[in-house]
């Protein structure tokens, strides 16, 4: 899925000038980091908006939502959905991660308040046939949001974008209609509070935890003092590299995230929650273990292929590989 999507997203640009995509990019990017205040008007206001956006965020953000939906389908491997509804989905990130996630075709809705990206979502959806079928909705998001129910339901990035209040409307209707709920959040101290605020309404909600945390207890990390988030490979646009200088081919996005589910799952035993640390004959891993724990594991070439095991392992895995505990 990611060779069309970046395909469907090379000519978004073209006819709008640099300045003007470098602009609205800047500003999204202050919105993205939480440096704007929530409001209630949408952030995508037009299509010169929505196309930078959707040429410099898509990619990231089909990247986190597809890491994160990974560890999810990892932890129920039977299940399929059936159907999928992406709150504030915008241009349809999030359900160009599902269709890379599982095979064949579901019916899909994503609801926006920003009619410019339901647009763009449409016309980019084309280049990929899983979504041919896929309803483009005009929604507000927030209190008065309803659900029909569905197998899943995906948020990704659009907590940051709520008050308190909407925000909390939103976790309880998704809770609602759908047997699995995923909310992907930016790696951020603040994206991380957000996401914890979810899990605690999902499983407060009857849900159980299936990913990052091997468990459903509540989280060990101590408020304030550190949050919990992970890393995705993004290949850059040429707009990436205008926008921020340099030459990588490619960068990492940060981010936080929760899959619960009503569905009976088998969470990692412990989580690898921080960049292993390989040094000479030895491996470092910071766990979150079923406990619930947070703890370090040195791993040596004594441990044979464990060690080997270890250091082929990434931030984010589940500790042991799924091949060492049998699943």
């Amino acid at each position: 899925a990611v060779a069309p999507l970046h395909t469907a997203l090379a000519g978004l640009l073209d006819g709008l000038p640099a300045r003007q995509a470098a602009q609205a990019v800047e500003r999204l990017i202050a919105n993205y980091r939480g440096g704007a205040t929530p409001t209630e008007a949408p952030i995508l206001r037009d299509r010169a908006d929505v196309a930078a956006y959707a040429a410099y965020r898509m990619p990231a953000t089909f990247e986190a939502v597809r890491s994160a939906l990974e560890a999810f389908a990892d932890a129920v491997p039977s299940w399929t959905p059936a159907d999928h509804t992406d709150i504030g989905g915008g241009t349809g990130a999030a359900a160009w991660a599902v269709s890379a996630t599982w095979d064949g075709d579901r019916p899909v809705t994503v609801l926006d308040w920003a009619e410019p990206a339901l647009a763009l979502g449409k016309e980019l959806a084309a280049a990929n046939p899983a979504l041919h079928g896929t309803r483009w909705q005009s929604s507000r998001i927030g209190a008065a949001l309803t659900l029909d129910d569905t197998d899943l339901v995906t948020v990704s990035y659009v907590l940051n974008e709520l008050t308190a209040p909407d925000r909390t409307a939103l976790v309880d209707a998704a809770a609602r209609a759908a047997r699995s709920v995923v909310i992907v959040e930016p790696g951020t101290p603040d994206g991380y509070a957000r996401v914890i605020e979810a899990r605690d309404r999902l499983i407060a909600a009857g849900f159980r935890i299936a990913a990052p945390c091997p468990h459903s207890a509540a989280c060990p990390i101590v408020p304030g003092t550190d949050w919990c988030h992970f890393s995705a490979r993004v290949s850059r646009s040429s707009l990436h590299r205008r926008i921020k200088g340099g030459s990588l081919a490619y960068e990492d996005e940060k981010f936080s995230y929760v899959a619960a589910t009503r569905l009976p799952a088998t969470p990692a035993p412990a989580r690898v929650v921080r960049k292993p640390q390989i040094r000479k004959g030895q491996v470092l891993l910071d766990l979150c273990e079923t406990d619930p724990a947070l703890s370090r594991t040195t791993v040596t070439k004594r441990h044979g292929d464990l060690y080997r095991a270890a250091r082929d392992t990434d931030w984010g895995d589940p500790w042991p590989p799924v091949e060492e505990t049998g699943h």
